[in-house]
């Protein structure tokens, strides 16, 4: 299987390797405590800034799970070009680089390189996320079952409230529930 860079959500950034425009010149700092136990598990991408290495995915899901060394697995699955379509999958680990609020985690999908991944805002019962990283050049809306439009829609003014340039989002089409 061939590693895709990124998929969704934990582990879907390189900052700095990929440059895109800043949908964010000035990201706010995460806004709640991550209690990591809760965050773990599958996650449905709802919306993300479009980059190459995920270029043309749909369906896309990301699985988090705590490994023997401390470290947390990252799977992220994407459907090339239709919800339906044929299956990439993505492997990599995660590790926490703020553990003062577990918000702020460092991803690698191959080798020494590592890339930020901060928990900018989540739901109470961690029904919803909301990932960047420092430059704002990345962004993810991430839900615990596949969104319906209105909780994109919320997901959204979140994002446009945390000064993020909502015009860049891109919907992710998922299967229907």
């Amino acid at each position: 299987m061939k590693p895709l860079l990124a998929l969704s959500a934990l582990g879907l950034l390189l900052s700095g390797c990929i440059a895109g425009p800043s949908g964010n010149p000035q990201p706010p700092q995460p806004a709640k405590t991550v209690a990591l136990d809760r965050y773990l598990g599958r996650w449905y991408e709802a919306a993300r800034y479009d980059m190459r290495f995920e270029k043309g995915c749909e369906g896309v899901t990301a699985d988090y799970a705590k490994r023997p060394d401390g470290l947390i697995r990252v799977v992220n699955t994407c459907r090339q070009g239709a919800v339906d379509g044929p299956v990439k999958v993505s492997e990599g680990k995660a590790k926490v680089v703020d553990t003062a609020t577990n918000a702020k985690l460092k991803v690698s999908f191959f080798g020494p390189f590592w890339g930020d991944y901060w928990v900018m805002d989540h739901a109470d019962d961690y029904s919803w996320s909301i990932v960047g990283e420092g430059s704002g050049k990345y962004l993810w809306l991430l839900t615990r079952k596949p969104p319906s439009d209105l909780e994109r829609e919320a997901l959204t003014a979140r994002a446009k409230a945390l000064g993020y340039d909502v015009s860049m989002l891109r919907p992710t089409k998922q299967p229907a529930p």
